[in-house]
């Protein structure tokens, strides 16, 4: 008679096998999943928010100078991630509550110091600019240390399953900052200085709530051996992070010096818009990748589909999304969230939603890819995609104004898609444990000689 091996306890007839539904591990995992996203709501919406109101009540030009510090705070966040938090949630999810608070004690401290760093080279830069655009680094750069330290509390709570607590730490941050922006219209300080200024305090509240809510104190002392520990992670993380940040910055800029602030403004404007559902994206990214690192360790054959089914589904999310937007705009919903500038932002929105879904064809790859901890091939991926989203908008922009800007974006992210799965692949067959050719064996484990040897042996 022939059985199916299972380690460390009985095994069935494989004829006589009944298949068993683990309900609880699917609730479980939804629970999870929709704190995932109702945190990246908050988030997401808060962000969203601010975007719109500057947009509609400062104009083009200072929006354009808000977006401008708003990639610099992205390129910031995502070197505070690959040096911080990436390392956390592909090391310690999942552990025992001792072991993450050490972890997180030593990881939240290195967001802080980062965004002490940080900050003062924004403030530096900002001190060399002029106009709105150095109101607009100023404030940042003030407010950056809270900024960086407040999501490093969101991935440490979903490192060990804690989303409602990021969810309640972003909500603490998105109630102290709404009234600080009614305060400033209604006391007519309403310029970019300011309004960049009161989104970055109301962080900063949240992020001194975190230690309250963790029962852990960020050691900033701890930052040198934090980043000497993770060294193998955390440099290609961040460079990784980073890449992809300052292709952002560097194609705003790009279009800044040739199209000008108000096309700047457009772009960014056209990015907002997907906001809502970035709050899926994200959110699910904030669950996905503790859950993937989980799989990995247990079941490893599953990894492949996993990695195909999070592309997959992202995809079609974000294809209904910008159907979504190009009917709903021109039928009001472009006034009631723009203002004047959704006419010309509109003709973005086609190209900016063929991005997303080039992003989220990525998705899956790059989850496998941290999940693997194969850092080496996933910057290598990293690099070549920020190169080639560099070089396509930026000619797109001189060729074909902010549209043309737009399309060579997208044609440079389903470019990058190619490859990231190329490296999957090969970190893969690197690791011996599973290959994309398990997709079509609907998650089943090859049968390796030792599988064939124990059946031979029955």
């Amino acid at each position: 008679m022939l059985f199916d091996a299972a380690p460390g306890g009985p095994v069935a007839p494989a004829g006589n096998r009944r298949t068993v539904v683990p309900w609880g591990k699917i609730r479980r995992a939804t629970q999870r999943l929709s704190w995932g996203v109702a945190d990246q709501g908050v988030s997401s919406i808060t962000n969203f928010a601010v975007n719109i109101y500057i947009a509609r009540e400062l104009g083009a030009v200072q929006y354009g100078a808000f977006s401008l510090a708003f990639v610099t705070y992205g390129f910031a966040l995502n070197a505070s991630r690959g040096l911080a938090t990436d390392p956390l949630l592909v090391r310690f999810s999942n552990t025992d509550v001792p072991t993450w608070k050490r972890a997180v004690s030593s990881c939240t401290g290195t967001a802080a110091v980062a965004g002490l760093v940080a900050g003062l080279l924004v403030i530096a830069a900002g001190l060399a600019l002029g106009g709105p655009s150095r109101l607009a680094f100023l404030a940042l750069g003030l407010t950056l240390p809270g900024l960086l330290l407040q999501d490093s509390w969101r991935f440490a709570f979903f490192a060990i399953g804690r989303g409602f607590q990021a969810f309640i730490n972003d909500v603490i941050w998105a109630v102290a900052m709404l009234p600080a922006l009614v305060f400033l219209r209604l006391t007519g300080h309403a310029n970019v200085f300011w309004f960049v200024f009161a989104w970055g305090a109301a962080a900063a509240v949240a992020a001194a709530v975190g230690p309250f809510q963790a029962r852990v104190i960020p050691r900033l002392t701890r930052a040198r051996e934090w980043l000497s520990k993770q060294r193998d992670l955390g440099v290609r993380y961040m460079a990784e992070g980073t890449s992809s940040a300052a292709s952002s910055q560097l194609r705003n800029y790009g279009v800044g010096l040739f199209l000008g602030l108000a096309a700047v403004g457009y772009v960014q404007a056209a990015n907002t818009l997907m906001g809502p559902f970035m709050v899926i994206l994200f959110g699910s990214g904030l669950v996905v990748l503790p859950e993937a690192t989980k799989i990995w360790r247990r079941s490893p054959h599953r990894m492949p589909l996993l990695c195909l089914i999070i592309s997959i589904g992202l995809v079609l999310l974000g294809l209904a999304w910008g159907l979504f937007l190009l009917l709903a705009l021109p039928r009001g919903l472009g006034s009631a969230l723009l203002g004047p500038i959704w006419r010309p932002t509109y003709p973005l929105v086609f190209p900016t939603a063929l991005c997303i879904m080039g992003s989220c064809a990525t998705g899956g790859a790059g989850t496998g890819l941290h999940a693997l901890g194969a850092a080496r091939r996933s910057l290598r991926a990293a690099l070549f995609t920020s190169a080639a989203f560099v070089v396509f908008a930026v000619a797109g922009a001189v060729l074909a104004g902010a549209v043309g800007c737009m399309y060579g974006t997208a044609i440079a992210l389903w470019a990058g898609t190619a490859v990231y799965w190329w490296e999957l692949r090969g970190a893969f067959r690197d690791s011996g444990k599973a290959t994309l050719g398990d997709l079509f064996r609907l998650g089943r484990p090859r049968k390796t000689g030792r599988h064939r040897a124990v059946r031979a042996g029955s």
